[in-house]
């Protein structure tokens, strides 16, 4: 299977258009207002009507409520629920029974333990994410898009029932190793394609998924 690239945080169109040229397989939307990739559901589904149909469309969403969630799902055509905040495993298989819209739970990393916690969510997500958990003392940290990594050991060798993605610190030079050390056959990168926090680089975006994909070609991942 191909190695698969989600470009997070998409805020504008010419971040949009990049990530449909260079052939990226998700795009995600971040409603979370203290991000400065933020959107409203309006915007996401003016940029969404631009995306081919292939391009499958993710909601990043941080503890949200149920009015919020229908609120997006109302205004755009969203395929994945991204649960990036401290839901329980009770509120995750709440949401994807809810809404009937498969679900992502993202898991912050910065230990063992951290990735252990995965386990407990396989019954009720349809998708995992491994990001990098920020430092306590981080200031301004957001749940997400910090431009921090993990340790990618910390998954290799891991398999789980359901299909991951390696997030955290990532960007052109070091995605293919990324890959090849923790494993993983899908990636999601938010800051690494950045000129500033919520500013995307055409260029970058482009870059990006050039890499992942040439890696893809030269490990056999691709047939």
């Amino acid at each position: 299977m191909s190695i698969e690239v989600k470009i997070c945080g998409i805020n504008a169109p010419a971040a949009l258009a990049a990530a449909v040229e260079g052939g990226a397989d998700y795009v995600g939307f971040v409603f979370y207002p203290p991000s400065p990739r933020a959107v409203t559901p309006a915007a996401a589904a003016a940029l969404a009507a631009a995306a081919p149909a292939r391009l499958r469309k993710v909601a990043l969403v941080v503890d949200a409520d149920d009015a919020l969630l229908q609120e997006i799902l109302d205004a755009a055509p969203i395929d994945l629920l991204q649960l990036h905040g401290s839901e329980s495993v009770e509120r995750v298989a709440a949401v994807r029974a809810r809404f009937g819209v498969p679900v992502m739970k993202v898991l912050r990393v910065a230990g063992a333990g951290d990735v252990a916690a995965a386990a407990a969510y396989e019954p009720v997500a349809d998708r995992l994410l491994f990001d990098a958990k920020p430092p306590r003392d981080m200031t301004g940290a957001l749940p997400g898009g910090n431009a921090l990594a993990f340790d990618w050991q910390l998954l290799a060798g891991r398999t789980w029932a359901l299909p991951w993605m390696l997030s955290g610190g990532l960007n052109a030079d070091n995605v293919a190793e990324a890959l090849r050390v923790s494993g993983a056959r899908a990636v999601d990168v938010s800051s690494g394609v950045e000129d500033r926090p919520g500013v995307k680089n055409p260029d970058k975006i482009r870059a990006f998924i050039a890499a992942a994909k040439r890696f893809s070609r030269a490990a056999g991942t691709d047939r």
